[in-house]
């Protein structure tokens, strides 16, 4: 049963993936289409995310009440609504309105399921689970490609996405009860560490007491973390929703070829965090954030330098494979680098600051490429790029005077 559990979450988690790059893959056709100006995708896609801002901060509540079950089924409809909707909009006005419960379908079910598995599973389960919302974002493009190649058969395209996730709409129903049964008896996959020797027991409650009188953003380092997480979703969201026009405009490739490559892109985000999983095993999640940031630098750097297209296409997947561990190992060392006690609101405040990144960093780029032209692309990304960087070696720099200092202070428990 509780296996089956692990596959419902994951088949949630493609469902959330599917429709998050279809709107960046077929933007170059659906622009001349509706013929409105480059920014207009900006303009929706903030729509999309400031939808999905305010399902997040309202998710604890909504949880708490429906159960995670219920909000996951209902998210997806919403969706499935939305993408239809997208399918036969006549016109932008339709497209800004489909685009609510777009972002309203993602926010609940995205908090709950983070917070879920921070919480109760080991860190390569975090890492599998976000893997499969590659899956999600990859197929994406791969399912639009081939209808984007005249006017209007883009339609067709979100007509089978919105089928697929009708499809999730099914098994979700179906297998409704199980999310009680299981709730019921509690999480049989990953157990909770049992603390077996006094003085583990007498450290851990010395941690609690130090920290209980803290507010969460009052909790060293929580500010760079939270700026941590809102230039990664800037990179993330702006490779999602510009590359295929960068790639059309700039290098000169077809709108079918592009939404390939930024399927690419998405592919390389679930290859790595497939690998990632098994990784974890060996490396701490610090190291994998690290090495994952230099990744996405390095890839950036390929699209920025004159260098044949080729390198700049290779430079889509190194950003892919470098985003890859980034976004799970830093949800799922929350409670490690702040403490328990915290963890659910810190990541509540986390998933708020990465909706802000994808709600407002992509349309900037759209605002400033208008007024320039969108050959300025890769040094955006450059710039969230080494941003990321910069806040998260701050806060592991402060986490290590942490540790130090929590190393040299007397129990006052056994004193």
């Amino acid at each position: 049963m509780a296996t089956f559990f692990l596959i419902i979450i994951y088949l949630a988690f493609i469902s959330l993936g599917l429709p998050d790059s279809l709107l960046g893959a077929v933007w170059p056709i659906m622009q001349s289409d509706y013929d409105v100006p480059l920014e207009t995708a900006g303009m929706i896609f903030m729509v999309i995310a400031g939808s999905t801002i305010v399902s997040s901060l309202m998710s604890g509540k909504v949880l708490a009440r429906f159960g995670t079950g219920k909000v996951t089924l209902v998210s997806c409809i919403l969706t499935a609504g939305a993408l239809l909707g997208f399918a036969v909009s006549p016109s932008l006005i339709w497209l800004i309105l489909c685009a609510i419960p777009l972002g309203i379908g993602g926010g609940s079910v995205d908090s709950g399921l983070n917070n879920y598995v921070a919480a109760h599973y080991k860190a390569h389960h975090m890492s599998w689970l976000h893997c499969f919302w590659g899956v999600g974002a990859t197929l994406g493009p791969m399912i639009m490609a081939p209808f984007i190649t005249g006017q209007g058969a883009w339609r067709q395209g979100y007509l089978m996405v919105a089928g697929i996730q009708l499809g999730l709409v099914i098994i979700l129903f179906v297998t409704l009860p199980l999310w009680k049964r299981v709730g019921h008896h509690g999480d049989n996959t990953e157990p909770k560490k049992e603390f077996t020797d006094e003085a583990a027991i007498e450290a851990d409650e010395a941690e609690r007491l130090l920290s209980q009188p803290k507010k969460p953003l009052q909790v060293k380092g929580v500010k760079l973390a939270l700026a941590t997480f809102l230039f990664y979703c800037a990179v993330e969201a702006t490779m999602g929703l510009w590359g295929s026009s960068f790639l059309v405009n700039v290098k000169d490739m077809s709108a079918a070829s592009a939404a390939k490559w930024v399927s690419l892109f998405y592919a390389g985000i679930t290859i790595g965090r497939f690998i990632t999983g098994f990784i974890t095993f060996k490396m701490t999640n610090r190291m994998l954030i690290r090495v994952g940031q230099v990744m996405t630098l390095a890839g950036a750097a390929f699209m920025l330098l004159p260098l044949p297209t080729s390198f700049a296409l290779a430079g889509f997947m190194i950003v892919g494979l470098g985003l890859a561990p980034i976004f799970p190992c830093m949800l799922h060392e929350t409670p490690e680098r702040f403490g328990k006690k915290h963890s659910q609101s810190i990541m509540g405040f986390q998933m708020a600051l990465a909706y802000t990144g994808s709600t407002f960093m992509p349309p900037l780029l759209g605002f400033v490429a208008a007024y320039s032209t969108i050959g300025i692309f890769p040094s955006y990304i450059v710039i969230c790029a080494l941003a990321m960087l910069l806040f998260s070696e701050r806060l592991n720099g402060i986490l290590k005077k942490k540790h130090h200092a929590g190393a040299n202070k007397p129990n006052s428990l056994t004193t």
